[in-house]
């Protein structure tokens, strides 16, 4: 048996080899039939005195290294074997009588013996592209023999072939940077790139036309139009038009968050990049004067449920007073968003207009709470046939949780589970929570059936017993007055931040020391604390200094 060729690359599918394969392992390929390539590249003439004469019918003598020469016209196109090759040749295809002789030898083609394996229809020289190592394919060294990509042998060196085409996707030197990336027709002609193809491209399969850096693309099927162009605007540019309060898509609409160019459409995705885009809701914040809110979906919820409203205003005397509102949406009931959003609102307004005209704090917190509960109710009324076709789904349902304080009184006001923490500036001094909830836990614990630990870890624990809406069993406004002797700041928070911080002791350890005079931050960290420990529901929290600080005076 021949020696086997050492091979880096298999000659049909170009996968790297190693030394002893006889068989390519990914397309079968017999190694054993490739023969051992010439001392010699026969398209370069080594010696001009020794040449081939053109068409002479007597060129069999004028073989070198066992080279089996080509067929002449005078012999019918019938090509000759070799005369010891390495393994049963398939001969080359006949020519037409009136084709001349090539004036180079013709190597044959080694052909599968006996192994059951068709030989490759094409090389892979024969279509543009690159190896995984990002080269052009060169595929085998030597021209297929009766193959028009021939070249005939004279006494100069021949020309340099064109520039291989770039790859697909790759931009040539030099070339202009394309528009956009097309995956649904192949590469088109790049002008600009340093080699020139003059001949005609069809004549020459595997060779893609270029042209001349300013020239005209060439008219034919290959110079198609960017029907569909993708082309995505500068995000610096779209940043800046969007700070400026213009939109390049489309005057009046919104900048997509995540590419930062594409105009966000009416169903919310963008036009550009196809990112959803978050809800208003999603992520919220305010800071009024000397108080500031946060609320935010968290992590596994798909829209935010909860709701704040916070503002200032003036008692009759002239002193300030702050108020904030936070409200939860029950999930389990229906439309729970626009419950939470209804409530906030209705009792910020009652709020807001009832201390100016000297109402007193916790009666104002009082009627704000009715106020919201009319608010919820509203929402119930809906078409019969409505309630027809979902007799079993509750009516939209929240909690509610607010705080009024002045520059000597802090009141309270609540339904549900979401709670008020009162914080002191010195933390030396002992934080305390200023609300019960309205829970199966609470309801345990001052039964005294459970502890605090135990009832708060049953699966029951945040079943709530009280809640705006129009199917509550009844509405029990909770209100307190407190005058602290000291300053602090006032938290008021959904579960969604309670639950990670349930203990009066560990509220006052995430809330920030400078939380009393930086509430907008203080508001963030809390917020982040809950995400960080899991954002398992939707956080919202609101931080109220006391004192009530004089309107104008903020955030550091």
């Amino acid at each position: 048996m021949p020696q086997q060729t050492a091979l880096p690359k298999c000659p049909s599918c170009e996968e790297p080899l190693e030394s002893g394969d006889r068989f390519c392992g990914a397309c079968g390929y017999d190694l054993s039939v490739v023969p051992a390539p010439p001392t010699d590249h026969p398209t370069i003439t080594m010696n001009t005195g020794n040449a081939m004469n053109t068409g002479n019918a007597g060129n069999a003598g004028n073989t070198r290294n066992g080279a089996v020469p080509s067929p002449s016209p005078a012999e019918g196109g019938a090509p000759r074997p070799p005369a010891a090759p390495p393994a049963p040749p398939v001969p080359p295809a006949a020519r037409p009588a009136s084709v001349p002789a090539p004036t180079e030898p013709d190597w044959p083609t080694a052909r599968p013996d006996g192994s059951g394996v068709s030989a490759p229809a094409h090389r892979p020289a024969d279509l543009p592209g690159t190896d995984s190592a990002g080269l052009p394919l060169t595929g085998h060294p030597h021209p297929h023999p009766g193959s028009h990509h021939s070249a005939p042998v004279s006494s100069s060196p021949p020309p340099a072939p064109p520039a291989a085409p770039p790859a697909a996707g790759a931009p040539a030197a030099g070339a202009p940077r394309s528009s956009g990336v097309r995956f649904d027709r192949p590469a088109q002609p790049v002008a600009g790139t340093a080699a020139d193809v003059t001949a005609d491209p069809a004549a020459q399969p595997g060779v893609q036309q270029v042209s001349r850096p300013g020239a005209q693309p060439a008219a034919g099927p290959a110079a198609q139009p960017e029907e569909y162009p993708l082309q995505a605007p500068d995000p610096r540019v779209a940043a800046e038009q969007g700070a400026a309060g213009q939109d390049p898509a489309a005057p009046g609409g919104s900048v997509c968050v995540a590419c930062r160019a594409g105009r966000v459409d009416d169903d919310g995705y963008c036009e550009n990049c196809g990112h959803a885009q978050p809800r208003e809701r999603d992520h919220m914040e305010q800071e009024c004067g000397p108080l500031a809110a946060v609320s935010d979906r968290g992590l596994r919820h798909h829209r935010n449920e909860d709701a704040f409203g916070i503002g200032t205003t003036t008692l009759p005397d002239g002193s300030p007073v702050s108020v904030a509102i936070v409200c939860d949406g029950v999930s389990s009931a229906t439309r729970p968003d626009e419950a939470s959003l209804a409530a906030s609102r209705a009792a910020s307004a009652s709020l807001l207009s009832a201390l100016p005209r000297g109402t007193h704090p916790q009666q104002a917190m009082h009627e704000a709470i009715i106020a919201a509960s009319e608010a919820v109710n509203a929402l119930a009324d809906e078409p019969e046939t409505e309630r027809e076709r979902a007799p079993h789904q509750n009516s939209p349902a929240c909690t509610f949780v607010g705080a009024v304080v002045t520059d000597g009184l802090l009141v309270v006001g609540w339904v549900g589970d979401s709670r008020v923490y009162w914080v002191p500036v010195d933390r030396a001094a002992p934080p305390a929570r200023l609300t019960e909830d309205d829970s199966w836990a609470a309801q345990m614990v001052a039964a005294g059936l459970m502890g605090e630990a135990e009832a708060y870890a049953d699966r029951r624990a945040h079943a709530i017993t009280g809640w705006l809406g129009a199917d509550a069993y009844e509405l029990d406004p909770h209100t307190a007055a407190f005058k602290p002797d000291r300053p602090g700041v006032v938290v008021v928070c959904t579960d969604g931040l309670w639950n990670y911080a349930e203990s009066v002791e560990e509220m006052a350890r995430v809330v920030p020391a400078d939380a009393a005079v930086r509430p907008l931050h203080g508001a963030r960290v809390l917020v982040g604390h809950a995400l960080d420990g899991g954002g398992h529901d939707n956080v919202t929290v609101a931080l109220v200094p006391f004192p009530a600080v004089p309107q104008g005076a903020g955030s550091a």
